[in-house]
């Protein structure tokens, strides 16, 4: 069993608006909590509390109560947060649902929660009305948040000036958010996280991500995702710094955001990592007013995280969770001196246990290199999810008696306390019996000057052996060859981990999160 080098910690008995906004104090209301820098437009504390309630009034006023669950198809904007902890402060559930998604796939997620509310904005109107009249869901409770003809808007639903209903709830049993996961593997499933969920790891990060009311943080990774929704969204508004809110990711426009907005935090995924190492337009912008940023969402290979953080002078972090988690299990503490390659360490309130997949034992000796063997990483505590919806065979499978969450992730402990992520159990390649992670051999990959991205999956030889093959996005005019992937992946690791086949394409597929999808890979295997 390893546990937490933290105190443990009292999780407050509260709802996440009581914790979030029942804390705000007289000198918190004229603080700026959004920023909206296509406008310039500036919500205060004061301001947001006052809109949540009244959203709040508004949907109860039309019938929804504490088993109504709304959904939301909305990219990162400043309404965002109105909307979304007015939905909880009415006692109804969210389902946040992917602003990439089709038609098709949101009626999937819209019939599987049981969504009887849609809120979104004009772009998106066009797939989410479609999906709506599939399911069965009015027009007049699908809200358009900039207004169209036909459905109720933000402006009016707040000038109605109702005041919030009296709700009642457990918060460690009723349902708050429902992220589905990210579909990366197998079918989407709901993940049922409680009041209490979001309360405990907004209060377990607090003492080990450190924002402060000075902090102005960039909020570029989506709300929707649990990363966002937690890290960004909630734990930004707990601690009092100010978001500055981006729909989608650019390049270009998030330089030059960071840059005019003087942001001081930067949450981001591996993606935005390679960026600010390796392309030359970060040289563009001045970006000296940041000094931490932190990656999770996917494994950051600490190479590339330690050439970023040189080139723009800020500290990098990072952490490991999923949606299951709330999601945050471990992070590298900020007055720490753990190598960036690692997740850090669990977070006060977690215990966890690293699992041998093939045996089943504990694996808690330390090697030579102060390392254990690499195991399946087991975690426990408040910040699990209830279980997934209508999905009793998939919690089974995950949640065990023990309340230990299987977390399907690879990872070592080293002896001065901090984990590592090796890969996916999923994603493991076995050759000749040897087991290779797809995740190392693309931190070797980004460590290529001529190589912009890469990705790993294992594929089959025509002896029928798994072998790794690597598709590589190439820098422009490299001439980088085939051959002379293979032949710099050879000279950096054992026999077996040799990468055996290349192909070149233009970019590599990754969901929002930053994720690398290896299921499109992979189909390219089969077309």
């Amino acid at each position: 069993m390893f546990q937490s080098p933290y105190p443990s910690i009292e999780i407050p008995d509260q709802s996440i608006y009581d914790y979030l906004f029942g804390s705000l104090e007289e000198s918190d209301l004229g603080r700026v909590a959004l920023v909206d820098p296509a406008s310039g437009a500036e919500t205060t504390y004061g301001a947001l509390r006052a809109q949540v309630d009244a959203f709040a009034g508004a949907l109860a006023a039309r019938g929804a109560d504490t088993e109504t669950v709304v959904a939301m198809l909305c990219p990162n904007v400043p309404a965002f947060a109105t909307v979304f902890h007015g939905i909880l402060r009415a006692g109804s559930i969210v389902t946040t649902v992917n602003s990439l998604y089709t038609a098709g796939e949101i009626e999937k997620q819209l019939r599987d929660a049981a969504a009887t509310w849609l809120v979104t904005v004009t772009p998106l109107l066009s797939q989410a009305h479609q999906a709506a009249q599939a399911v069965g869901i009015p027009d007049d409770h699908v809200i358009v948040l900039d207004g169209a003809e036909g459905h109720p808007d933000l402006r009016s639903l707040l000038a109605e000036g109702r005041t919030p209903p009296e709700v009642r709830f457990d918060p460690a049993t009723h349902v708050a958010v429902l992220p589905y996961s990210s579909g990366t593997t197998g079918v989407p499933k709901g993940v049922m996280l409680s009041h209490r969920n979001l309360v405990a790891n907004v209060h377990q990060c607090r003492p080990v991500i450190e924002i402060g009311p000075d902090d102005r943080v960039l909020a570029v990774l989506p709300f929707f995702h649990i990363y966002g929704m937690t890290v960004l969204l909630n734990l930004a508004l707990r601690q009092r710094a100010t978001l500055v809110t981006m729909p989608r990711f650019d390049l270009m426009e998030f330089l030059r955001i960071v840059q005019d907005q003087r942001c001081t935090f930067l949450f981001i995924a591996p993606p935005i990592a390679v960026a600010l190492a390796k392309h030359p337009a970060v040289d563009q912008f001045d970006l000296s007013s940041v000094h931490s940023v932190f990656s999770g969402a996917a494994p950051l290979d600490g190479e590339t995280a330690e050439t970023a953080g040189r080139r723009i002078g800020a500290r990098f972090f990072q952490g490991y969770g999923m949606s299951e988690l709330s999601p945050v299990s471990h992070a590298i503490p900020a007055d720490s001196d753990m190598p960036v390659s690692s997740v850090g360490v669990l977070l006060p309130g977690c215990d966890a246990r690293l699992v041998d997949p093939e045996t089943g034992a504990d694996l808690e000796e330390h090697g030579d290199d102060g390392f254990t063997a690499p195991g399946e990483i087991w975690v426990r505590g408040p910040n699990v999810m209830l279980g997934y919806l209508n999905r009793p065979d998939a919690t089974a499978e995950t949640l065990d008696a023990d309340g230990f969450l299987h977390t399907g992730d690879i990872g070592v402990h080293h002896v001065d306390g901090f984990f590592t992520i090796v890969d996916r159990l999923k994603e493991l390649i076995k050759y000749h019996g040897y087991q290779i992670a797809p995740a190392e051999l693309e931190a070797l990959l980004l460590s290529h000057p001529q190589i912009q991205d890469a990705a790993v999956i294992g594929v089959r030889a025509d002896d029928g052996e798994e072998i790794p093959k690597a598709f590589v996005v190439a820098a422009p005019d490299s001439g980088l060859s085939a051959a002379d992937v293979m032949a710099f992946v050879a000279g950096e690791v054992a026999p077996h981990k040799k990468v055996r086949r290349v192909e070149f394409i233009d970019i590599i597929p990754k969901s929002t999160s930053g994720k690398i999808l290896r299921k499109d890979l992979r189909a390219r295997e089969t077309a």
